[in-house]
């Protein structure tokens, strides 16, 4: 295709686009009106059903796929996905562009409501404005721009929008990959578009190691606590263990992946929970606690191989069982998920790194996300190396009170994505 030609074609393109603005900013607001909040999985029917039209009227195959049987899916919140494809006349590469619907609940602090859909002052926002329902819209309206560009793929598009990516996406991306129905024996390139802002290019994240370490201690009368062994003590101690020995080995360590923002480019350990006191009881009595319950997070770099993570919890646990021989813990995995990147020379990131550059004016920075998100799901089951996120939205916004996304990064981000389509797929 001679230059000139191909100019002109995203010069059309990236016009759609722009004339898609009011349109953009109105389906991620009537997507956010639709409270998909995750935990418990709220409303996943009416949003997929929402996305699902809204592919339909573009041109899309359209079908809904209900997690079944997973624990997750249940007759009061079913798991419901959205497969779409618009297949090609050619046998050009296959993209699957791929985005999560649910968000968290919206916890306290707004000045508006989070699930109003306000756009004022140039921002859309509400809880999923950043996170990642206007990047959803992004996605679906880059192949939409094509289409009304009177553009034709060599290549096929599919597009998935998916449940639960929240609590770690396995009645979502992870269960439509196990289904073959996303799986790199026929997709080429992944995009997902999570908040990392319209120039930047996320080729992947750190591993995360989530786990229970369980204090077993011995009742007996609180007036007598002499007689028996605190399990809340115990707790107290390897906290303190792990702050003070742990702590400092993990501050010390910098990963070679960008993640930002700059401090995650170190591995963690974070409390996310604490409990206490008589086991299996609901209500608590005057009893020395025989059974204590710490959650732990734990962020890893891809420098630190997961055998070796686990192993520094267990010295330390060994090291406190030794120091009192009444102490006895027992290590329960939650969840494991494995670092993962994009291969270094990725044509799916040069691509997206070029469409940044022509349609912001800046090159594109590539960073790695300090938590997971599906890309994991993707890579790991799928078998889909050439896998990124690229969206709008503010990462640093998600989960936030007063959640929002700038409409003219909303924008810029559909005009990158819809470049990199046209590119990826073109015809010549």
């Amino acid at each position: 295709m001679p230059p000139t030609t191909q100019v002109r074609r995203e010069g059309r393109v990236l016009d759609e686009v722009e004339a898609a603005r009011d349109e953009l900013v109105a389906f991620t607001s009537e997507m956010i009106r639709i409270p998909t909040v995750n935990p418990p999985g709220e409303r996943y029917r009416d949003c997929a059903e929402l996305i699902g039209r809204r592919l339909a009227a573009g041109g899309f195959a359209v079908h809904y796929v209900e997690a079944e049987g997973r624990p997750e899916h249940t007759a009061a919140h079913p798991r419901v996905n959205v497969v779409a494809r618009r297949a090609a006349a050619g046998k050009g590469p296959r993209l699957h562009l791929n985005g999560h619907f649910d968000v968290v609940p919206p916890g306290e602090g707004w000045s508006v409501d989070p699930f109003a859909g306000l756009v004022r002052d140039g921002r859309i926002y509400g809880r999923g404005a950043s996170d990642m329902k206007s990047g959803i819209a992004a996605a679906l309206f880059a192949v939409e721009a094509v289409r009304r560009a009177g553009i034709e793929l060599a290549g096929t598009v599919d597009f998935s929008a998916t449940v639960d990516e929240e609590s770690g996406g396995f009645a979502g991306v992870a269960h439509l990959c196990e289904a073959g129905i996303i799986s790199g024996a026929d997709t080429d390139y992944a995009i997902i578009p999570e908040p990392f802002g319209p120039t930047r290019v996320c080729v992947g994240h750190r591993g995360v190691y989530w786990f229970d370490a369980i204090a077993h201690g011995r009742a007996a009368h609180g007036s007598m606590s002499h007689l028996g062994h605190s399990a809340i003590d115990d707790i107290g101690a390897l906290l303190e263990a792990l702050r003070t020995g742990l702590g400092p080995q993990l501050a010390r360590r910098l990963s070679a992946l960008p993640v930002v923002p700059e401090p995650s480019r170190r591995p963690s350990l974070n409390v996310n929970a604490l409990t206490g006191g008589q086991a299996g009881e609901p209500s608590q009595s005057p009893c020395v606690a025989d059974r204590a319950v710490a959650t732990f997070d734990r962020r890893f770099i891809p420098e630190e191989p997961l055998d070796e993570v686990r192993a520094e919890i267990g010295r330390v646990v060994a090291a406190l069982e030794r120091e009192d021989p009444a102490r006895r813990f027992t290590i329960e995995d939650r969840m494991v998920v494995l670092p993962t990147s994009a291969p270094s020379g990725s044509p799916l990131v040069a691509t997206l790194s070029d469409a940044v550059r022509d349609v912001c004016g800046e090159d594109a920075e590539l960073v790695a996300s300090p938590g997971t998100y599906d890309q994991k799901h993707f890579a790991r089951i799928a078998g889909i190396e050439h896998c990124v996120a690229y969206g709008p939205g503010p990462l640093e916004e998600a989960h936030q009170s007063d959640e929002s996304c700038a409409v003219d990064d909303l924008v810029a981000a559909t005009g990158v994505l819809a470049l990199t389509v046209l590119r990826l797929l073109r015809r010549a």
